[in-house]
């Protein structure tokens, strides 16, 4: 037995017959193993979660740090609004139900600015409309003498099923739902608890001070402390997927036509992925656009959009992107079709296609620096030119395709002057199955290009109404390079 020492620590080993050595570990006592168990089960059991949870919710603040003031604004309200339960002046002056206000604070606080005041302004209106009417309810019941308890739960049936069924109606859902269902609260519980409560006005009237106070507390920290307005999100978000739809429409016909010289390649780059399926956050951008567009109406103007400002306009927008995103999808699909065109014809309409790609592209990207600088384009025109330009010299590449149909093999020795009339108009034997993909992308991209000038259209009357500045830098400065062709 000999012993050695490593980084400070005293080892033992013992020999063993085929002449070496093995180190002589003690053994662990009963005590000292359960210690050992339990030690490794808290870290895989507790300490792990913990870390991987504490892990990602950094992440997300990080990410997103408008998250992190939404919830430093959540607790600054409720601090406030507990001042008048805690405050003997004020507590005297709202009564017990000062718990409501702290209960309106945490159901109406939201995120932006438009859905807050949307849930303050129902909240509001519904509690003062569904108590009046409570009231009026409760004084006419007690005028029936024994046909109280019938009146009461007749009117509660009647105005229940009145407001309910005014949340199916598409345009009143879309702006008061939410106010429907306080309403029904507020009504069900003066009318109902009134036949019990003698001091009915003066609960209603501290019921809806207490919930004055929550939203006047709500809206001044939404609106004047790091303010979140849902139409700049909207804005934003239309902006996005413009520039979002041009790398896909570039990338989906690059890739198609580069698609044959890699393919040793099977395992596509993930950046190359992202770019390709950016249309899909357009085709999925439906339901936000519609709900920013309805919260921002109820924002007050800030920034550069004023309070009358055409939120709804910017549905018809992404309505309109949409449907070039469709045209992408269906490309995309054709990019994995399993019979290829071969590489003449591809060649043969490379060209255009990825003129037409450019030129489409070149569009979407204007009108991002459309929407991001709220300015008119002055060289929109020439654009849309340019890309009608390229259909047509795509639908003229069409009609020369280099294909060829019951027609006898090429002769073994042709004439010198079958040489020089041929040298051009050579074609090659094809059938229609090979030819189906080519001319499905051609056809997907001239499609594309006229659902794009609809966009066109589409932001156009966006800035006539919102009022777009004209960019005039850019209009000097394209009136420059046309002087010279005047002469």
């Amino acid at each position: 037995m000999e012993t050695k020492v490593e980084a400070g620590k005293l080892e033992w080993r013992i020999s063993v017959d085929n002449e070496t050595t093995e180190r002589l570990v003690p053994k662990l006592g009963p005590s000292k193993i359960f210690f050992l168990w339990l030690k490794g089960l808290v870290m895989k059991v507790v300490m792990e979660p913990i870390t991987k949870f504490m892990m990602k919710a950094w992440r997300i603040g990080a990410d997103d740090p408008a998250k992190v003031v939404h919830c430093l604004k959540v607790g600054l309200a409720l601090s406030l609004v507990s001042i008048f339960y805690y405050m003997r002046p004020l507590y005297d002056g709202v009564g017990g139900n000062a718990m409501w206000a702290i209960m309106t604070v945490v159901v109406v606080f939201e995120s932006n600015v438009g859905a807050t005041l949307s849930k303050c302004v129902n909240r509001v209106v519904a509690t003062i409309v569904g108590g009046s009417l409570g009231i009026g309810v409760h004084w006419v019941a007690t005028q029936s003498g024994k046909a109280e308890i019938f009146v009461i739960g007749c009117s509660v049936f009647l105005f229940a099923f009145a407001a309910t069924y005014s949340r199916f109606v598409p345009s009143f859902k879309a702006r008061f739902d939410y106010g429907a269902m306080i309403f029904i609260l507020t009504f069900s519980l003066v009318s109902v608890g009134g036949y019990r409560v003698d001091k009915l006005i003066d609960m209603a009237q501290q019921r809806v001070s207490t919930i004055a106070i929550g939203t006047s507390i709500c809206i001044i920290i939404t609106v004047f402390l790091c303010p979140i307005w849902a139409g700049s999100q909207l804005h934003r978000l239309v902006q996005l997927n413009f520039v979002k739809l041009a790398d896909s429409l570039d990338g989906c016909v690059a890739e198609y036509f580069k698609k044959r010289d890699v393919s040793t390649n099977e395992n596509k780059d993930e950046e190359t992925n992202m770019t390709l399926q950016g249309f899909k956050c357009v085709l999925n951008s439906k339901g936000t656009e519609e709900a920013m567009a309805n919260l921002a109406r109820w924002e007050p103007a800030h920034g550069s959009f004023s309070f009358r400002h055409p939120w709804q306009q910017y549905v018809k927008v992404g309505a309109a992107m949409r449907r070039c995103a469709y045209c992408l999808e269906n490309l995309s699909i054709y990019m994995s079709y399993e019979a290829e065109a071969p590489d003449q014809v591809k060649q043969h309409f490379r060209e255009a296609c990825m003129k037409l790609s450019a030129a489409s592209s070149k569009i979407l990207r204007e009108l991002a620096d459309m929407m991001k600088n709220s300015r008119k384009s002055s060289k929109m025109d020439f654009l849309v030119f340019d890309m009608n330009s390229a259909v047509q010299e795509l639908q003229e590449t069409l009609r020369t395709i280099p294909i060829q149909t019951n027609k006898p093999e090429v002769e073994e020795v042709p004439s010198d002057e079958d040489n020089n009339g041929d040298s051009e108009d050579r074609t090659i034997p094809m059938s229609l199955h090979e030819l189906l993909p080519v001319a499905t992308l051609v056809a997907l991209l001239i499609e594309n290009a006229a659902r794009i000038q609809t966009t066109v259209e589409a932001v156009d009357e966006l800035a006539n109404l919102a009022d777009f500045k004209q960019d005039s830098k850019k209009k000097t400065g394209d009136n420059n390079t046309k002087q010279p062709n005047h002469h």
